[in-house]
Protein backbone atom coordinates (compact mmCIF):
# COMPACT_ATOMS: atom_id res chain seq x y z
CA UNK A 1 0.00 0.00 0.00
CA UNK A 2 2.72 2.26 0.63
CA UNK A 3 4.78 1.62 -2.15
CA UNK A 4 1.58 2.34 -4.15
CA UNK A 5 0.82 5.65 -2.51
CA UNK A 6 4.48 7.01 -3.40
CA UNK A 7 4.55 5.73 -6.44
CA UNK A 8 1.63 7.62 -6.97
CA UNK A 9 2.77 11.14 -5.50
CA UNK A 10 6.13 10.64 -7.39
CA UNK A 11 4.13 10.05 -10.79
CA UNK A 12 2.08 13.72 -10.02
CA UNK A 13 3.28 15.97 -12.46
CA UNK A 14 5.14 19.13 -11.43
CA UNK A 15 3.61 21.33 -14.04
CA UNK A 16 -0.55 20.86 -13.86
CA UNK A 17 -2.93 22.59 -16.26
CA UNK A 18 -3.61 24.82 -13.49
CA UNK A 19 0.90 25.57 -13.32
CA UNK A 20 0.65 25.98 -17.22
CA UNK A 21 -1.91 28.55 -16.90
CA UNK A 22 0.01 30.82 -14.92
CA UNK A 23 2.88 30.34 -16.55
CA UNK A 24 1.26 31.39 -19.52
CA UNK A 25 -0.26 34.47 -17.90
CA UNK A 26 3.38 35.80 -16.74
CA UNK A 27 4.64 34.99 -20.15
CA UNK A 28 2.43 37.37 -21.96
CA UNK A 29 2.14 40.31 -19.19
CA UNK A 30 6.44 39.96 -18.84
CA UNK A 31 7.18 39.54 -22.37
CA UNK A 32 4.73 42.54 -23.46
CA UNK A 33 5.51 45.08 -20.22
CA UNK A 34 8.91 45.86 -21.46
CA UNK A 35 7.10 48.05 -24.52
CA UNK A 36 4.86 49.80 -21.75
CA UNK A 37 8.25 50.62 -20.36
CA UNK A 38 9.66 51.84 -23.25
CA UNK A 39 6.71 54.43 -23.69
CA UNK A 40 6.94 55.63 -20.33
CA UNK A 41 10.71 56.63 -20.86
CA UNK A 42 11.53 60.85 -22.20
CA UNK A 43 9.30 63.04 -20.31
CA UNK A 44 8.30 62.07 -16.67
CA UNK A 45 11.38 60.92 -14.80
CA UNK A 46 11.52 57.06 -13.94
CA UNK A 47 11.45 57.12 -10.42
CA UNK A 48 8.51 58.97 -10.87
CA UNK A 49 6.88 57.41 -13.45
CA UNK A 50 7.21 54.18 -10.97
CA UNK A 51 6.08 56.03 -8.39
CA UNK A 52 2.32 56.36 -9.86
CA UNK A 53 2.38 52.78 -11.04
CA UNK A 54 3.13 51.46 -7.60
CA UNK A 55 0.68 53.67 -6.11
CA UNK A 56 -1.80 52.20 -8.46
CA UNK A 57 -0.86 49.09 -8.02
CA UNK A 58 -0.64 49.22 -4.57
CA UNK A 59 -4.26 51.00 -3.75
CA UNK A 60 -5.58 48.20 -6.00
CA UNK A 61 -4.01 45.38 -3.93
CA UNK A 62 -5.36 46.90 -0.42
CA UNK A 63 -8.88 47.42 -2.18
CA UNK A 64 -8.35 43.76 -3.36
CA UNK A 65 -7.72 42.48 0.66
CA UNK A 66 -10.22 44.15 1.97
CA UNK A 67 -12.83 43.09 -0.35
CA UNK A 68 -11.19 39.34 0.29
CA UNK A 69 -10.88 39.66 4.13
CA UNK A 70 -6.98 39.15 3.54
CA UNK A 71 -4.95 40.00 6.39
CA UNK A 72 -3.75 43.42 6.27
CA UNK A 73 -3.18 44.60 9.93
CA UNK A 74 -1.14 42.84 13.74
CA UNK A 75 2.23 42.07 11.32
CA UNK A 76 5.02 41.69 13.53
CA UNK A 77 7.95 44.32 13.16
CA UNK A 78 10.15 41.53 12.04
CA UNK A 79 7.43 40.64 9.10
CA UNK A 80 7.21 45.03 8.26
CA UNK A 81 11.19 44.39 7.82
CA UNK A 82 10.74 41.92 5.24
CA UNK A 83 7.91 43.44 3.34
CA UNK A 84 10.22 46.96 3.09
CA UNK A 85 12.54 44.54 1.66
CA UNK A 86 10.70 43.50 -0.73
CA UNK A 87 9.67 46.91 -1.53
CA UNK A 88 13.05 47.64 -1.78
CA UNK A 89 14.30 44.84 -4.17
CA UNK A 90 11.51 43.75 -5.97
CA UNK A 91 8.76 47.32 -6.18
CA UNK A 92 12.13 50.23 -6.54
CA UNK A 93 15.28 49.28 -7.11
CA UNK A 94 14.69 46.25 -9.60
CA UNK A 95 12.55 48.76 -12.15
CA UNK A 96 14.35 52.05 -11.31
CA UNK A 97 17.27 50.45 -12.85
CA UNK A 98 15.60 48.87 -15.55
CA UNK A 99 13.63 51.95 -15.97
CA UNK A 100 17.24 53.63 -16.29
CA UNK A 101 18.83 50.82 -18.59
CA UNK A 102 15.73 51.35 -20.92
CA UNK A 103 17.07 55.24 -22.06
CA UNK A 104 19.96 53.30 -23.91
CA UNK A 105 18.91 49.78 -24.47
CA UNK A 106 15.33 48.50 -26.67
CA UNK A 107 13.22 46.79 -24.41
CA UNK A 108 13.86 43.42 -25.77
CA UNK A 109 17.50 43.71 -24.79
CA UNK A 110 16.26 44.31 -21.28
CA UNK A 111 14.43 41.26 -21.23
CA UNK A 112 17.24 39.57 -22.56
CA UNK A 113 19.54 40.75 -19.50
CA UNK A 114 16.50 39.77 -17.49
CA UNK A 115 17.05 36.13 -18.85
CA UNK A 116 20.18 36.37 -16.32
CA UNK A 117 17.65 35.57 -13.12
CA UNK A 118 17.78 32.20 -13.30
CA UNK A 119 21.77 31.78 -13.12
CA UNK A 120 22.17 34.86 -10.47
CA UNK A 121 18.69 33.08 -8.88
CA UNK A 122 20.50 29.70 -8.12
CA UNK A 123 23.71 31.55 -7.01
CA UNK A 124 21.69 34.34 -4.66
CA UNK A 125 20.19 30.96 -3.40
CA UNK A 126 23.11 29.09 -2.92
CA UNK A 127 25.46 32.02 -1.37
CA UNK A 128 22.74 32.45 1.41
CA UNK A 129 22.44 29.35 2.10
CA UNK A 130 25.80 28.37 1.79
CA UNK A 131 25.51 25.55 -0.90
CA UNK A 132 27.93 24.99 -2.93
CA UNK A 133 27.33 25.68 -6.45
CA UNK A 134 27.75 22.88 -8.35
CA UNK A 135 29.70 22.50 -11.99
CA UNK A 136 26.13 22.66 -13.91
CA UNK A 137 25.31 26.67 -12.30
CA UNK A 138 29.14 27.69 -13.06
CA UNK A 139 28.94 26.38 -16.83
CA UNK A 140 25.40 27.60 -17.27
CA UNK A 141 26.32 30.89 -15.51
CA UNK A 142 29.40 31.54 -18.22
CA UNK A 143 27.07 30.22 -20.91
CA UNK A 144 24.86 32.81 -20.09
CA UNK A 145 26.71 35.93 -20.09
CA UNK A 146 28.95 35.11 -23.02
CA UNK A 147 25.01 35.05 -24.65
CA UNK A 148 24.13 38.35 -23.54
CA UNK A 149 27.76 39.26 -24.78
CA UNK A 150 27.42 38.36 -28.22
CA UNK A 151 24.10 39.55 -28.33
CA UNK A 152 25.06 43.29 -27.15
CA UNK A 153 28.60 42.77 -29.02
CA UNK A 154 26.82 44.57 -32.59
CA UNK A 155 25.36 46.91 -30.90
CA UNK A 156 28.24 48.30 -29.33
CA UNK A 157 30.76 48.09 -32.08
CA UNK A 158 27.64 49.76 -34.17
CA UNK A 159 26.84 52.46 -31.48
CA UNK A 160 30.09 52.54 -29.26
CA UNK A 161 30.21 51.58 -25.66
CA UNK A 162 27.02 53.70 -24.71
CA UNK A 163 25.05 50.10 -24.72
CA UNK A 164 27.19 48.89 -21.68
CA UNK A 165 25.57 51.66 -19.38
CA UNK A 166 22.28 50.12 -20.27
CA UNK A 167 23.61 46.80 -19.86
CA UNK A 168 25.24 47.25 -16.30
CA UNK A 169 22.41 49.02 -14.87
CA UNK A 170 20.03 46.29 -16.42
CA UNK A 171 22.01 43.24 -15.02
CA UNK A 172 22.38 44.96 -11.44
CA UNK A 173 18.21 45.32 -11.60
CA UNK A 174 18.22 41.68 -12.22
CA UNK A 175 20.18 40.99 -9.01
CA UNK A 176 17.74 43.24 -7.12
CA UNK A 177 14.98 41.04 -8.41
CA UNK A 178 16.12 37.70 -7.20
CA UNK A 179 17.02 39.39 -3.96
CA UNK A 180 13.09 40.00 -3.65
CA UNK A 181 13.06 36.43 -5.01
CA UNK A 182 14.51 35.22 -1.79
CA UNK A 183 12.76 37.39 0.29
CA UNK A 184 9.46 36.47 -1.22
CA UNK A 185 10.02 32.87 -0.62
CA UNK A 186 10.94 33.81 3.02
CA UNK A 187 7.86 35.66 3.49
CA UNK A 188 5.42 33.07 2.52
CA UNK A 189 7.09 30.81 4.89
CA UNK A 190 6.43 32.62 7.08
CA UNK A 191 2.62 32.04 6.56
CA UNK A 192 2.06 35.50 5.45
CA UNK A 193 -0.74 35.50 2.58
CA UNK A 194 0.51 36.36 -1.09
CA UNK A 195 -1.44 38.98 -1.16
CA UNK A 196 -0.85 40.80 1.84
CA UNK A 197 2.55 40.81 1.59
CA UNK A 198 2.22 41.89 -1.89
CA UNK A 199 0.28 44.91 -0.95
CA UNK A 200 2.41 46.09 2.15
CA UNK A 201 5.21 45.64 -0.59
CA UNK A 202 4.08 47.74 -3.09
CA UNK A 203 3.35 50.16 -0.52
CA UNK A 204 6.91 50.57 0.77
CA UNK A 205 8.49 50.13 -2.48
CA UNK A 206 6.12 53.51 -3.35
CA UNK A 207 7.63 54.96 -0.27
CA UNK A 208 11.37 54.19 -1.17
CA UNK A 209 10.27 56.02 -5.20
CA UNK A 210 8.95 59.34 -3.36
CA UNK A 211 12.44 59.49 -1.27
CA UNK A 212 14.59 58.70 -4.14
CA UNK A 213 12.43 60.97 -6.08
CA UNK A 214 12.68 64.10 -3.54
CA UNK A 215 16.41 63.67 -2.69
CA UNK A 216 16.71 63.76 -7.01
CA UNK A 217 14.76 66.80 -7.11
CA UNK A 218 12.20 65.41 -9.41
CA UNK A 219 9.24 66.76 -10.40
CA UNK A 220 5.98 65.05 -10.01
CA UNK A 221 4.34 65.35 -13.06
CA UNK A 222 2.17 63.00 -15.54
CA UNK A 223 2.65 63.04 -19.31
CA UNK A 224 -1.13 63.35 -20.45
CA UNK A 225 -0.95 61.11 -23.49
CA UNK A 226 -2.68 57.90 -24.58
CA UNK A 227 0.67 56.39 -24.41
CA UNK A 228 1.78 57.17 -21.31
CA UNK A 229 -1.63 56.31 -19.59
CA UNK A 230 -1.92 53.00 -21.57
CA UNK A 231 1.33 51.99 -20.56
CA UNK A 232 0.79 53.46 -16.66
CA UNK A 233 -2.35 51.09 -16.45
CA UNK A 234 -1.17 48.31 -18.30
CA UNK A 235 1.76 48.41 -15.92
CA UNK A 236 0.06 48.91 -12.74
CA UNK A 237 -2.87 46.40 -12.90
CA UNK A 238 -1.39 43.77 -15.50
CA UNK A 239 2.30 44.01 -15.56
CA UNK A 240 2.43 44.62 -11.70
CA UNK A 241 -0.57 43.19 -9.78
CA UNK A 242 -1.76 40.47 -12.09
CA UNK A 243 2.12 38.87 -13.08
CA UNK A 244 3.48 39.49 -9.75
CA UNK A 245 0.54 37.54 -8.40
CA UNK A 246 0.80 35.03 -10.52
CA UNK A 247 4.64 35.01 -10.62
CA UNK A 248 4.81 34.52 -6.93
CA UNK A 249 2.09 32.12 -6.53
CA UNK A 250 4.03 30.31 -9.58
CA UNK A 251 6.68 30.45 -7.00
CA UNK A 252 5.51 28.65 -4.37
CA UNK A 253 3.65 25.81 -6.17
CA UNK A 254 7.26 25.22 -8.41
CA UNK A 255 9.62 26.48 -6.87
CA UNK A 256 12.21 29.52 -8.16
CA UNK A 257 14.42 26.68 -9.82
CA UNK A 258 11.43 25.48 -12.49
CA UNK A 259 9.99 28.98 -12.41
CA UNK A 260 12.96 30.33 -13.74
CA UNK A 261 12.75 28.33 -16.92
CA UNK A 262 10.28 31.20 -18.10
CA UNK A 263 13.41 33.87 -17.96
CA UNK A 264 14.36 31.11 -21.39
CA UNK A 265 11.10 31.98 -22.86
CA UNK A 266 10.72 36.02 -22.58
CA UNK A 267 13.74 37.27 -24.26
CA UNK A 268 12.40 35.61 -27.63
CA UNK A 269 8.81 37.09 -27.18
CA UNK A 270 10.49 40.01 -26.14
CA UNK A 271 12.91 40.43 -28.91
CA UNK A 272 10.72 39.30 -31.27
CA UNK A 273 7.77 42.09 -30.49
CA UNK A 274 10.93 44.75 -30.33
CA UNK A 275 11.62 43.96 -33.97
CA UNK A 276 8.13 44.82 -35.16
CA UNK A 277 7.12 47.75 -33.27
CA UNK A 278 10.51 48.96 -32.19
CA UNK A 279 12.88 48.17 -35.67
CA UNK A 280 15.54 46.14 -33.63
CA UNK A 281 17.06 44.17 -36.34
CA UNK A 282 17.94 40.10 -36.29
CA UNK A 283 21.02 39.10 -36.95
CA UNK A 284 23.15 35.60 -36.63
CA UNK A 285 24.15 37.39 -33.21
CA UNK A 286 20.63 37.76 -32.41
CA UNK A 287 20.14 33.95 -32.31
CA UNK A 288 23.77 32.92 -30.96
CA UNK A 289 23.15 34.87 -28.30
CA UNK A 290 19.37 33.87 -27.63
CA UNK A 291 20.59 30.34 -27.91
CA UNK A 292 23.50 30.52 -25.50
CA UNK A 293 21.10 32.32 -22.94
CA UNK A 294 18.67 29.83 -23.34
CA UNK A 295 20.96 26.63 -23.21
CA UNK A 296 22.79 28.42 -20.36
CA UNK A 297 19.47 28.56 -18.52
CA UNK A 298 18.53 24.84 -19.16
CA UNK A 299 22.00 23.82 -17.54
CA UNK A 300 21.45 25.95 -14.02
CA UNK A 301 18.01 24.85 -13.93
CA UNK A 302 18.05 21.41 -14.97
CA UNK A 303 17.79 18.78 -11.98
CA UNK A 304 17.92 15.10 -12.59
CA UNK A 305 15.25 12.93 -11.28
CA UNK A 306 16.81 12.14 -7.61
CA UNK A 307 17.20 16.25 -7.23
CA UNK A 308 15.35 17.66 -4.25
CA UNK A 309 12.09 19.82 -5.62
Amino acid sequence: MTKKINKSATARPVMGRTEFILAALVLFAWSTSWIGVRLQLGVVAPEVSLLWRFLIAGLFMFGFCAVRGEKLSGFSGRDHLFFAGLGLTLFCMNFVLFYYGGLVLVSGMLAVVFALAAPINVIVQSAVLKRPVSWQVAAGSIVGVLGVAALFAPEIIENGYGHISGLVLATFGTFFFCTGNLLSARVQNRGIPLASATAWGMAYGSCFLLVLSLVRGQTFQIEYTVAYLGALLFLALIASVLAFMTYLSLLRRIGPARAGYLTVLFPVFALMISGQYEGYQWTYWSFIGIAAVAFGNVLVLWRSPHAAH
